[in-house]
């Protein structure tokens, strides 16, 4: 069964982990106390230390009344973002003004910032060994601002543009003055860095402005010599006189050309109803001259007269014939007047054209020289555009530089700065704090106790209960009874061998739990029975001598108990104990007892279970299911996790394992090493062989080393096996036995948590 498999039969009592939680609490409440009394005196005798803090707020301070003409557009602003504002935070805690501070209020004379100046004893003879630095070699002002580098605090307010200036010191006035002199010399040393820049403006600005003056001038008198020269004479809108003239001969061609036109086609519709014998009246120049009016108002009123006359009189009555001989005679008069309107129309025609050809020729004339001055304009204006820029140039110089004089003369540079708020005395220190101190204190120390003490709980296995349904491997107990069937420590026993039988009680620990938590002893280790009656037993021995009749062997070797061989190994001084159990399982309890009783001598004792079937580990651990040797030699595993500890004893043990036997043993030829490595770090290793031979235990022992012969019953079977071990070269064999041991009052299960 592997380990993952064992983990997984096994539940947490939880009523047993936290009952743990009760049964140690004098323990947790005894170390809760005096923690917090230690943090009691600490904080009662440690140094009291007061904070006080001075807020700058980071804005311009220019009035809109002060500020200058050329930063009208706010182009000239301080950065005032986050960026801005961390970059005046490194400003604020910079060397240059810690030490202008320093020296200011005389701070490398006090003790707190200068360790060199009072040194206590103790101090001088650790500098003296070399275990503390000497502050002497270090310059006195970098002492100064190293102590207040770690006292100080600048950090920017989240969301504002405040930077806040925090400082302790053991004087609770000093912890105030401190960061009002940092920030009031954080505020001189910006207006001493923007009168610096303005002074540097003003020196500058003066020998450009005379050289600029120089160059506009120069500019100005070529632009008006190139002007005479080329002939380009200025007419209005700022324009050359032959473009303007160009201009203006063009728009006049354009109405000599349009009266032209309209006479010309007036005439030429007069002339049309002259010869057509059309109305006169249909043309508007006709109608409009004065001498064809009042004819045709006297046209109108004959052939008036002639319509009332005819009322009375006849057509060929002399009257009315007068009036209409009249009447032909205006007719002929208004065409005659129309003649005349006509050629004068053509005579304003032939003007206009004589003046449009006058027109043509003068615009003609007058696009060569336009092209000319164009061709000369364009270098005219390349020099009034140097020119224009050198004014304009010197123009914003002279401006600047009488703002840079001016703020010079008046000393006034205001700092994109103020002190928001002061820092105050603190009345309170802020360190140390005994409540909260002592509080935690207590606390913590509850906590770390508890987590302590159910740690120890959980790894020491008691906390662990079988999970419901899981089944357990039988464990093979030894039977021990207490009291013997012959005397003990003799050193001769004879007797009369009888035929042994097999007495080995094979019971899970699942079928009495009741048992196992009354007498946690007895369910790990069942040879601990109640002693049997004396006369019972005696009267057992005679009758079972009587039936059986052998023959008879004598064993010329001796044994003693488990004090006597613990005292042994402990007098010798061994670091090996190798136990050989030629009697089976039931045997092996004597290497487990003489492990438990030299590791309650105070030795440090690991019991190796070389056995098959586990019997010499699995009641040390209650479980045949832990890691151990199998899975050390099978590279499984290390050392920390195959060592763990006896829960009834102060000894250590690896048990079998839970790896294959087969591969485990293929790595056999590493016990020699691992043997070495364990008596490294114990004093003594007990190590239970069962039925082992002499070769089989070669590889065990080493410098130091005692071999045991664990005996149950004074047969044979153990003579011979001793026999053979004297024979193959371990002639201090020893036989031993662990029957009447008594077990010193009754153990507690979990003396020890875990492996070291």
């Amino acid at each position: 069964m592997s380990v993952q498999s064992a983990a997984a039969d096994v539940d947490v009592d939880l009523s047993q982990l936290f009952g743990s939680l009760a049964r140690s609490w004098l323990r947790i409440l005894v170390v809760a106390v005096l923690v917090t009394g230690a943090a009691f005196a600490f904080a009662s005798l440690a140094t009291r230390h007061y904070k006080a803090e001075t807020q700058v707020e980071i804005a311009p301070r220019e009035s809109v009344y002060t500020r200058p003409a050329s930063n009208n557009n706010d182009t000239d602003k301080p950065i005032l973002d986050e960026q801005g504002v961390a970059t005046q935070v490194q400003i604020i805690s910079s060397n240059e003004i810690l030490k202008q501070v320093a020296q200011k209020l005389g701070l490398a004379k006090l003790p707190e910032f200068d360790d060199a100046l009072y040194m206590s004893p103790l101090s001088r003879a650790l500098v003296l060994v070399g275990l503390k630095s000497d502050p002497m070699e270090i310059p006195a002002e970098e002492r100064v601002l190293k102590k207040m580098h770690e006292k100080l605090n600048v950090y920017g307010v989240e969301k504002t543009r405040i930077i806040a200036i925090e400082f302790s010191s053991e004087d609770p006035r000093l912890a105030a003055a401190i960061p009002d002199a940092i920030a009031a010399a954080y505020i001189a040393g910006q207006g001493a860095a923007k009168l610096e820049s303005n002074n540097a403006a003003a020196d500058f600005l003066a020998p450009e402005i005379a050289d600029l003056s120089k160059q506009v001038k120069d500019a100005e008198a070529k632009v008006a010599a190139y002007r005479s020269q080329s002939d380009l004479l200025m007419g209005g809108n700022n324009s050359v006189l032959a473009t303007q003239q160009l201009s203006e001969l063009s728009s006049e061609l354009s109405k000599v050309r349009a009266n032209r036109a309209a006479a010309e086609a007036t005439a030429d519709g007069v002339r049309r109803a002259l010869q057509n014998g059309g109305s006169l009246d249909a043309v508007p120049e006709v109608l409009s001259s004065d001498l064809i009016q009042r004819l045709r108002e006297r046209q109108v009123e004959l052939r008036t007269n002639i319509a009332d006359l005819s009322t009375t009189l006849l057509g060929n009555h002399p009257r009315i014939r007068a009036l209409k001989s009249q009447l032909a005679d205006l007719d002929a008069q208004i065409r005659g007047e129309a003649q005349k309107v006509m050629k004068g129309l053509l005579m304003q025609a032939e003007t206009a054209k004589a003046r449009e050809n006058q027109l043509v020729a003068d615009v003609n004339t007058l696009k060569a020289a336009s092209a000319q001055a164009g061709e000369q304009q364009v270098d005219l204006d390349a020099l009034q555009r140097d020119a224009t820029a050198k004014r304009q140039q010197l123009e914003l110089y002279l401006t600047n530089y009488r703002e840079a004089a001016s703020r010079q003369d008046r000393n006034y540079l205001p700092v994109d700065a103020r002190i928001a708020s002061k820092a105050s005395v603190p009345s309170e220190a802020y360190f140390p704090k005994v409540g909260p101190i002592v509080g935690a204190a207590f606390a913590a120390s509850l906590l770390i106790m508890a987590i302590v003490t159910l740690l120890r709980e959980l790894f020491s296995g008691r906390a662990m209960r079988p999970a419901t349904g899981s089944r357990f491997e039988r464990i093979d107990e030894v039977a021990m009874p207490h009291v013997a069937q012959a005397a003990v420590a003799m050193p001769v026993v004879r007797h009369e061998p009888s035929v042994r039988q097999d007495t080995v009680a094979r019971q899970e620990m699942a079928e009495r739990p009741a048992e196992a938590e009354a007498e946690p002893y007895t369910a790990a280790m069942p040879y601990r029975a109640e002693a049997p009656d004396m006369v019972a037993m005696a009267e057992a021995a005679a009758a079972e001598q009587t039936a059986v009749e052998p023959e008879p062997v004598r064993s010329t070797l001796g044994e003693i108990d488990v004090e006597k061989a613990a005292e042994k190994l402990i007098a010798s001084g061994a670091a090996r104990a190798i136990f050989v159990s030629p009697e089976g399982d039931e045997a092996a309890a004597s290497a487990v007892l003489v492990a438990r009783e030299v590791a309650d001598a105070g030795l440090r004792v690991l019991l190796l279970d070389l056995t098959a079937s586990g019997a010499a580990s699995r009641p040390m651990l209650d479980s045949g299911l832990f890691p151990g040797i199998t899975n050390l030699l099978a590279s499984e595993a290390q050392f920390s996790d195959v060592i763990h500890a006896d829960l009834y004893s102060d000894c250590h043990v690896i048990p079998v394992g839970t790896a294959d036997p087969v591969r485990a043993m293929r790595a056999a030829d590493r016990l020699p090493i691992i043997m070495q490595s364990l008596t490294t770090a114990y004093d003594l290793v007990v190590v239970e062989c069962g039925p082992a031979d002499a070769q089989g235990i070669s590889r065990l022992t080493g410098d130091a080393t005692e071999v045991f012969l664990s005996m149950l019953e004074p047969d044979d079977e153990v003579t011979k096996a001793a026999v053979r071990l004297i024979e193959s070269g371990y002639p201090d064999v020893t036989l031993v036995t662990p029957l009447g041991h008594e077990p010193p009052g009754n153990p507690v299960p979990g003396r020890r948590t875990a492996a070291a």
